[in-house]
């Protein structure tokens, strides 16, 4: 049985705690592997060591930090495949997803490359007789992220990557259900030059992340998981004096439009509600057609395109739809909210309970479900089932539809399949939902641009990536300078008018 570490200070580090989480293959539901779960010793030694590596990689320039970044990223591009497999093994991915959870946050590390560009101050020459002003934006010091199971590589590099970027000490807390691959990126980050003490893997449960929560040495905390844990993280770091963003749960709506390209529409449903087995935050777990003419041609192409997904784990070949889900407690909490939507009175249209994948009888594996009917009131419209399940809630005009996005309180993502640009337009405006596609079901940002939700689905006041990393993991230092030149000296007693 294989027993992974922590990463610090360069170093593989085995457990101390004696505690340790089994790291299953979701596909056989066998363990594969177990990990060690910190307690604050460890992590105690981890803050250390970054509190003693940070002020000297903060004092590097960010053109030659930036260079770390850009041969990390080529390293990523060596040894995609040997990560991607790592990733889908603990997992459950599909190769090609794995790829695309690399590729997702490898693109962040490009972006912060610019860090340069990004770190510039600004400066006011002669705002007073002999008198400039300027600001600079500095570290913070050491810095912190708590990352879930579902993208066990991309938002890591969200966190990271920007972090160091900015002259920062990361402690990473990944989930401990699959943490290969942050022990990988870690490695990876040292062979680009990265100095030792800067990217630290901390493995652990609720114990190291209140360890990282009371650290007075630690200055900022993200985090990515559901929303009960989003609101103690962001409460209690707060709370600490901490710099915090969380992001939380989701339900996401897609409105289709009676003007829709109904073909289009369903292609892009089946993506979204059951790619990545419906484990995705930005998932579209509620179709919303308007008008019954909609919703009736729109259940008719949905289903055959269901029925015909292909159910496997990774090593089955690049044409998998979707894996397994990552627990057999996932597996057993999603058929539960399935049949509460049977016994409210929700018309399941495709049933996959019974599903079963020979050979791999004690995996887990859950088919697809496709349930019409469904009324806001529901659990399964209000919860975050986080699984291949999509509902079907029919509005009867656009204000309707409208109406149960902005009701709803999530506000990770939202979707419209329209030909109208009127409609389009008054959607993107009017919705109180952080992230909006217009034909697009899927709605993430690229590397330049901030990814965030809105309600219940994210606390704090910056978004990941884009132009707010750098804005969350720096501080603004402004300085008002002078050099006397023939200027009389004196004290000052009051504020005085610069002209």
């Amino acid at each position: 049985m294989q027993e992974l570490t922590h990463f610090i200070n360069g170093e593989h580090v085995k457990g101390t705690s004696g505690r340790f989480a089994d790291v299953m293959n979701p596909a056989t539901g066998e363990v594969q592997a177990k990990v060690p779960l910190a307690n604050k010793a460890e992590m105690d030694i981890a803050v250390a060591a970054a509190q003693a590596a940070q002020p000297a990689w903060a004092a590097v320039n960010p053109q030659r930090r930036a260079r770390v970044l850009m041969k990390f990223v080529d390293l990523l591009n060596r040894d995609m495949d040997k990560l991607a497999e790592a990733l889908s093994r603990e997992h459950g991915k599909t190769f090609p997803d794995a790829k695309g959870d690399i590729q997702r946050g490898l693109e962040v590390a490009e972006y912060c490359i610019a860090a340069p560009q990004m770190l510039k101050g600004e400066y006011t020459d002669a705002a007073g007789p002999g008198i400039d002003i300027y600001s600079m934006r500095q570290a913070l010091g050491v810095t912190a992220g708590i990352t879930p199971f579902n993208f066990p590589a991309m938002i890591p590099m969200w966190m990271f990557a920007p972090a160091i970027a900015c002259g920062n000490a990361f402690i990473l807390k990944p989930s401990e259900r699959d943490p290969s691959v942050p022990l990988m990126l870690a490695e990876l980050l040292e062979e680009a030059g990265l100095p030792k003490g800067i990217i630290q893997v901390v493995n652990g449960d609720k114990e190291a992340v209140d360890a990282i929560l009371f650290d007075p040495i630690i200055q900022s905390v993200g985090f990515v998981g559901s929303t009960p844990i989003a609101e103690y993280i962001y409460g209690t770091g707060c709370a600490q004096g901490k710099r915090v963003q969380c992001f939380g749960g989701a339900k996401n709506h897609m409105i289709i439009m009676p003007d829709a390209d109904l073909d289009q529409a369903a292609d892009a449903l089946v993506g979204a509600g059951y790619g990545a087995a419906g484990e995705r935050c930005m998932a579209i777990s509620v179709a919303v057609p308007v008008g019954e003419e909609t919703a009736d041609k729109l259940r008719d192409k949905l289903i055959p395109r269901i029925e015909k997904l292909k159910i496997a784990p990774y090593t089955a070949g690049d044409d998998v739809d979707y894996g397994p889900v990552v627990t057999k407690a996932a597996q057993e909490n999603i058929l539960r909210l399935v049949q509460t939507g049977v016994d409210q009175g929700a018309d399941l249209v495709v049933d996959g309970r019974d599903f079963s994948l020979q050979g791999y009888e004690d995996g887990f594996f859950v088919g697809p479900h496709l349930f019409d009917n469904v009324t806001k009131d529901m659990d399964i419209y209000k919860t975050e089932i986080f699984g291949p399940v999509l509902s079907m809630v029919r509005a009867q005009s656009y204000e309707e539809a409208l109406g149960l996005a902005m009701d709803h309180e999530y506000g990770n993502g939202t979707a419209i399949y329209t030909r109208d640009g009127d409609t389009a337009r008054d959607f993107a405006s009017r919705i109180n939902v952080g992230m909006v596609g217009v034909n697009v079901p899927i709605p993430v940002p690229l590397a330049y641009h901030t990814f965030g939700g809105w309600k219940k689905s994210a606390f704090g006041d910056l978004n990941q990536h884009g132009p707010d990393s750098f804005k969350f993991y720096t501080r603004t230092k402004t300085v008002t300078s002078r050099w006397p030149s023939g200027i009389k000296e004196g004290g000052e007693f009051h504020f005085k008018q610069m002209d």
